[in-house]
């Protein structure tokens, strides 16, 4: 299987029938198994307490957060440079998925923040950038609503995409570049994690879990996506159709009121 034939909308919906239910119930399954970890096999902080566990929901909608975006990116690259025909599908229905993920990672970084630093929210540099990135996601998510034809959107969209996409490195090395309330990197480092086995092991399961919920999802909702634009595509020939077909009949009508 190549990306050419991925390209075929028709080959990539059998290949979804067959992928879908497998990923759901991968995802059911290590969904369980990261939860039943994050609850019930790994400690309390000593400091943070039982507060610690929103960790094991932050973190992975925050990784989920900038690599949806960055396939985003990578879509729309694929969109203008080698007009590939799902590539801008890809992007439209990962939108409104990385706008969730980003939603509930500043959700449970506020939830999480007001008993750690005694407030829902400051403008920390990492905060802020992840807001900008929530508002990115509506901005486009937005923008595709606003034209009919999504053939003409996909040029501008990935364009502003691309633009937006210098926001992620921002958000990744905030933490390094400014002094900021929020904690420096603690998983990917240059000399390994930080964090304790014990706590590493659930949130990397849990990573697992939401990244097989994101495949699911996106898939779904390409291919919805896939039959959106058939269905406009018919309507388009059908409407196209109707005035030769009414002025036929006008002709026809004419005619036979000549004769008599």
């Amino acid at each position: 299987m190549t990306l050419y034939d991925l390209a075929n909308p028709t080959f990539f919906l059998k290949l979804v029938r067959r992928v879908l239910p497998w990923l759901i119930g991968a995802c059911v399954l290590v969904s369980a198994i990261g939860l039943y970890m994050a609850f019930f096999s790994a400690p309390e902080d000593y400091q943070q307490g039982n507060t610690v566990r929103i960790m094991f929901v932050h973190v992975p909608s925050a990784w989920l957060a900038l690599f949806c975006y960055g396939m985003m990116s990578v879509s729309s690259i694929g969109s203008l440079v080698w007009k590939h025909p799902l590539a801008d599908v890809s992007a439209k229905a990962a939108a409104p998925i990385g706008a969730t993920f980003t939603f509930l990672a500043l959700f449970t970084g506020a939830v999480w923040g007001k008993p750690m630093w005694g407030t829902w929210w400051v403008w920390d540099a990492r905060l802020t950038s992840m807001l900008v990135l929530f508002i990115m996601y509506l901005g486009i998510i937005a923008l595709w609503k606003t034209f009919d034809d999504p053939a003409k959107a996909a040029p501008k969209i990935a364009v502003l995409t691309l633009v937006g996409s210098l926001n992620l490195p921002i958000i990744k090395f905030s933490v390094d570049w400014w002094n900021t309330l929020h904690q420096p990197a603690s998983v990917f480092r240059t000399d390994g994690p930080s964090i304790a086995t014990s706590i590493l092991v659930p949130l990397l399961v849990m990573a697992l879990a939401f990244t097989l919920l994101f495949v699911a999802m996106h898939l779904s909702a390409m291919r919805n996506e896939i039959f959106r634009r058939r269905i406009r595509s018919m309507r388009v020939r059908v409407a196209a159709k109707a005035p030769a077909a009414a002025a036929g009949r006008v002709v026809g009508a004419a005619g036979v009121a000549g004769g008599n």
